[in-house]
């Protein structure tokens, strides 16, 4: 498996990325993703109306929760052929419990079990079995449309690019 150094910091602290360089014009990867309810989910079940993958290393972590918060304060400003999904590698119990105690209304999706969506998109953490913050906006096609692999973990992403990729992409 390719591996990335020099992409991603925490604390200043440089990580490995495992997976592929996938940029803008790449097709989404086929992985495989766990539901709350631990149903698979993967790329066929994604695709079909513009997508935001919100991607975080952790919802019980305050950058992570408020980046989440944050795309879900927007889904009433979004097209209705847009879908947001948060990906994690927490487990879906905890996921459940933070989509009902912050009233997330998108889905959430856990990476916990075959750790297949973060090599798959090359933003998975090698020292530490989660996924980098990154931002993707994928077409109704499956193409990879937008980007964002913020460089330092700790660091929230650019929500206003994301969101007018997002919005441009939808018309």
């Amino acid at each position: 498996m390719e591996e990335r150094s020099g992409v991603v910091t925490f604390g200043g602290r440089p990580l490995t990325l495992l997976g592929p360089d996938l940029g803008e014009g790449c097709v989404l990867p086929d992985f495989t993703l766990s539901t709350t309810e631990f149903v698979a989910v993967g790329r066929a079940n994604l695709i079909g109306k513009v997508l935001l993958l919100n991607v975080v290393p952790s919802l019980d972590t305050g950058v992570c929760s408020a980046q989440t918060r944050r795309f879900n304060q927007e889904l009433a400003r979004l097209p209705t052929n847009v879908e947001v999904v948060t990906v994690s590698a927490d487990l879906p119990f905890a996921q459940a419990r933070f989509a009902a105690t912050e009233g997330i209304l998108h889905r959430l999706l856990s990476d916990y079990r075959d750790f297949s969506f973060g090599p798959a998109l090359g933003l998975g953490i090698k020292e530490l079995r989660l996924l980098t913050r990154a931002i993707l906006v994928v077409d109704a096609a499956g193409n990879i449309i937008y980007r964002e692999i913020v460089p330092e973990i700790s660091h929230h992403p650019d929500y206003e690019a994301a969101l007018d990729a997002v919005i441009e992409a939808a018309r």
